[in-house]
C-alpha cells in the first residue's frame, strides 16, 4: 500500500523535526492545528503510526504512559522522568550503568532501552542519593 506525502504528514514531520520535548500525539495535535485548524485528532494519529512505521521518526512507547514521538532520527538516547513523565535527549555512547545522579542533573534509578529516574525539577536536590552511588559519565 502506498503511502502519500500530505500537507498534514508535512507539517507533522516539521514539528517533531523542531520540538525537542517528545510531544504525545495530543501535543502534536494541539501544535499542528495552529497551522491546520480543520485537521483531526484521528488524522494526526494515523499520521504519527505512518511515519513511525516508516522509520521516519521514533515512538517511545513505556508502559503505563503516553506514547511520545521523537523527530530527531540522529543516535541518541533517552532519560524519562519517572515522575513528571519528561523525556530528555541524551548525546553520545550510552553511559556505563550504575545508580545515581549524572553531571545534567538527572537521577538514574534503572535503565532500559531509555534511562529511568528523575528529573531536576522532580527530585529534591542534585545531592548523591542515599547509599553513596557511583556518578554515570555523560
Amino acid at each position: 500500500m502506498e503511502h502519500r506525502n500530505t500537507q498534514q504528514k508535512k507539517v507533522i514531520m516539521d514539528f517533531l523535526r523542531q520540538s525537542h520535548v517528545h510531544p504525545t500525539a495530543e501535543e502534536v495535535y494541539d501544535a499542528v492545528r495552529q497551522i491546520l485548524p480543520r485537521i483531526s485528532l484521528g488524522t494526526v494519529y494515523r499520521n504519527l503510526e505512518l511515519l513511525a512505521a516508516a522509520g521516519a521518526i521514533r515512538k517511545i512507547e513505556s508502559p503505563g504512559q503516553a506514547r511520545r514521538f521523537d523527530g530527531d532520527l540522529n543516535p541518541h538516547y533517552h532519560a524519562r522522568c519517572v515522575s513528571c513523565g519528561r523525556i530528555k535527549d541524551l548525546d553520545g555512547p550510552p553511559p556505563a550503568v550504575s545508580v545515581g545522579n549524572t553531571p545534567g542533573g538527572f537521577r538514574v534509578t534503572g535503565y532500559r532501552i531509555e534511562l529511568l529516574g528523575t528529573c531536576e525539577r522532580c527530585h529534591p536536590s542534585a545531592g548523591a542519593p542515599a547509599g553513596g552511588a557511583d556518578l554515570i559519565p555523560v
